[in-house]
């Protein structure tokens, strides 16, 4: 997640969209103040060597601490921070209202079929896997769903959902919105697990098909995914 006051935009990460590549090629715009959360140690040395800014400024000031919030550090001695997949409505609470009003949101959607599948690999990187019936059936395949992320009540409260299937298009168009001084240039991150590089269609038996669009009603009606 970042937060940047130095161009006016707060980015909200959704689950296996290329959240973390679009992070680690945003940094490289932010400044002193900005906001940035922390990786793991690898997708760190990644955005280093990408000359991104490491995390940054996410503890979250005490002026925003709830009673919860302010029990949480009296008892147990732990900040409250900003967090990798923070959602709209947390960060909504955390930021002062004229920024959250002002500054442009936004995040990535995707097709909620590929997006279990790829969810499936990267969760079982080798096997023995489950099936990806028993996956879907598990409650694992709902843990990418990103609704909760960028929606308050079942309102969307970020000025843009971007496709993940029209990434490159998508990140332009947000560039040319921020006035970003460079094109957005992603670094490779996560990847290689999916072995089987499939079509989702091929893939899925119809029973599976349908549990998916059970599972992903309301993101499917949204942007009108079709299988």
């Amino acid at each position: 997640m970042i937060i940047s006051h130095k161009h006016k935009f707060i980015f909200i990460k959704t689950e296996k969209t290329a959240g973390t590549s679009v992070e680690i090629a945003l940094s490289q715009f932010c400044g002193d103040e900005d906001i940035i959360t922390p990786l793991v140690p690898k997708d760190e040395k990644i955005r280093q060597e990408a000359s991104g800014r490491s995390a940054q400024n996410y503890l979250i000031p005490k002026r925003k601490y709830s009673a919860r919030k302010w029990a949480k550090l009296l008892l147990k001695g732990k900040s409250s921070k900003f967090y990798n997949h923070i959602t709209a409505r947390e960060v909504s609470q955390f930021v002062d209202e004229d920024i959250w009003n002002s500054y442009f949101k936004f995040c990535f959607e995707r097709n909620p079929w590929d997006k279990v599948i790829s969810w499936y690999y990267w969760r079982y990187k080798a096997e023995p896997r489950p099936s990806i019936s028993e996956f879907i059936q598990s409650g694992e395949a709902r843990k990418v769903s990103a609704y909760s992320l960028y929606t308050i009540n079942h309102e969307v409260v970020v000025d843009k959902v971007g496709l993940f299937e029209n990434l490159a298009e998508e990140l332009e168009t947000i560039s040319n919105q921020l006035q970003l001084p460079e094109k957005v240039v992603l670094p490779q991150t996560k990847g290689g697990f999916r072995k089987d590089r499939r079509h989702y269609s091929d893939i899925l038996t119809a029973e599976e098909r349908a549990a998916i669009a059970t599972l992903f009603k309301r993101e499917i009606e949204l942007f009108h995914y079709t299988y």
